[in-house]
């Protein structure tokens, strides 16, 4: 890698941390993963994948606060982002979080989910996305509460995974 691919997986990587950060503050969320393209080497990324697993009576406001920031940043930088919601109870995919600000039904003709504004915060556009369910079970690379990686991980990915310990990640 090198040149922009280097730029823009940095700065992806960057704005994971960043994010996870915020969402390890999120009382009720338990599990936080790294999926998609950013834990292989691919060398132009599109986006920045994070599965979040999380208790099934979490308020979403603030997660998805977070994650329109995060996809804000990204989309500044013509990428994207996308946070994958999965219930801790269960241990299922339920959906993304939602992108707008104002998540409520009939806002916005342009939602996606299936059942607008069931859940605050939700997009659970299930007919559109599913994860697959080893990805959600066993996710590649788990960065909080606790460091899992499942398989090789590039080194770029290995340097953030580093400074997530610095707010609590720990390694097993």
């Amino acid at each position: 890698m090198n040149g922009d691919d280097d730029s823009i997986r940095s700065f992806l990587l960057a704005q994971v941390a960043w994010f996870v950060e915020r969402a390890a503050a999120c009382a009720g969320v338990r599990r936080i993963a790294l999926v998609g393209s950013l834990v292989t080497e691919k060398l132009h990324p599109k986006d920045a994948d994070v599965l979040v697993t999380v208790d099934a009576d979490i308020d979403l406001a603030y997660l998805a606060k977070a994650a329109r920031g995060m996809k804000g940043r990204t989309q500044a930088r013509n990428k994207s982002s996308d946070i994958f919601i999965c219930d801790a109870t269960t241990g299922r995919y339920v959906g993304r979080i939602c992108h707008y600000s104002n998540c409520r039904p009939f806002v916005r003709m342009s939602c996606r989910a299936d059942r607008c504004g069931r859940r605050q915060y939700l997009c659970d556009d299930l007919r559109n996305l599913r994860l697959p369910k080893d990805v959600v079970v066993a996710p590649p690379l788990e960065l909080w509460p606790v460091v899992v990686r499942r398989g090789v991980i590039p080194r770029d990915v290995e340097e953030m995974v580093s400074r997530l310990g610095e707010f609590g990640a720990r390694t097993v």
